[in-house]
């Protein structure tokens, strides 16, 4: 297929070269021009504006969007809808609000045009070679490209869970797992360096990383990490984010649901800016890992 793909940070520049490497055609816009050059030297169609990329798209559009929640994918919304036509589809694949994905759905679907709402997980790795796609929206929609999602997703790592929201939905409780995740190893991690015992956390994590009950990529991620730097010296252990795990605490109270140890991890990335730890440098040098984030100033 030839597609367009709006956003070419981290994540985006990923999903792009991936879907270039499954020889899909990809028409790639970006606000940076120099990130829109460095792609076109990999084999992508340059576009420097969004009537350009969408006057570069066949008759049948397809645009994924892959930029900052809230207001950025608004105002790509603003600009694109306007250029597209009945039966074309926008993919929103960043880590928009589940309720902002109803109401652009609603819009969209005003002008006949189909959105597609996509938690996408797995990292910057997961981006370029095979991520964890939750997908919500029309379901032919869905079924008309689902070569696409099996292109973009690991093996058997893709699914429709949803009507329009359900997606971002998905993501948002994924990433509060993952708050907890983080901060569960990031204690124990911490436990076993104020212990009278000289840890090898390097092997440590290598073990839990094999047959262990706790194990996970973020124990191998760790073993990567521990190996290089065995005191995490090069981390503040300031942890950023902190957005999607604030909508799932919320949401969670307004259900009256219990998510306490959700909510303690989003009070430990909030304390973090003022009191760190070797578990909270343990927590940012795995965010790192995983996703290229940076800790805050």
């Amino acid at each position: 297929m030839k597609i367009g793909f709006i956003g070419l940070g981290r994540m985006g520049r990923n999903m792009a070269l991936n879907l270039m490497l499954k020889r899909h055609e990809v028409v790639v816009y970006n606000r940076s021009v120099e990130k829109v050059n460095r792609l076109a030297g990999r084999g992508a169609i340059p576009a420097y504006s969004i009537k350009e990329l969408a006057g570069q798209l066949p008759a049948k559009k397809v645009v994924f969007i892959m930029v900052t929640a809230g207001q950025a994918v608004d105002s790509i919304m603003d600009e694109l809808l306007p250029l597209l036509s009945v039966g074309d589809v926008v993919i929103d694949a960043g880590n928009s609000h589940f309720e902002d994905s109803i109401r652009r759905s609603k819009n969209c679907r005003k002008k006949g045009v189909n959105f597609l709402d996509m938690g996408t997980s797995g990292g910057l790795e997961g981006a370029r070679y095979g991520a964890s796609l939750t997908i919500g929206g029309d379901f032919r929609t869905f079924k008309s490209l689902e070569r696409t999602f099996r292109d973009l997703a690991v093996r058997n790592g893709y699914a429709h869970v949803g009507p329009s929201g359900a997606g971002h939905f998905a993501k948002m409780v994924h990433n509060g797992i993952e708050y907890a995740l983080l901060e569960a190893y990031g204690e124990g991690f911490e436990l076993l360096e104020k212990s009278k015992y000289k840890f090898d956390y390097a092997k440590i994590s290598r073990v839990w990383s094999r047959g262990s009950v706790i194990r996970s990529w973020l124990t191998e991620l760790a073993h990567d990490v521990f190996r290089r730097d065995p005191t995490l010296k090069e981390f503040k252990g300031v942890i950023g984010g902190g957005q999607t795990g604030q909508w799932t605490v919320r949401f969670a109270r307004k259900q009256k649901i219990d998510v306490g140890a959700i909510a303690h991890a989003l009070r430990k990335r909030k304390l973090s800016l003022k009191k760190r730890s070797f578990g909270t440098r343990v927590v940012a040098a795995l965010r790192n890992e995983f996703g290229g984030h940076t800790e805050p100033e």
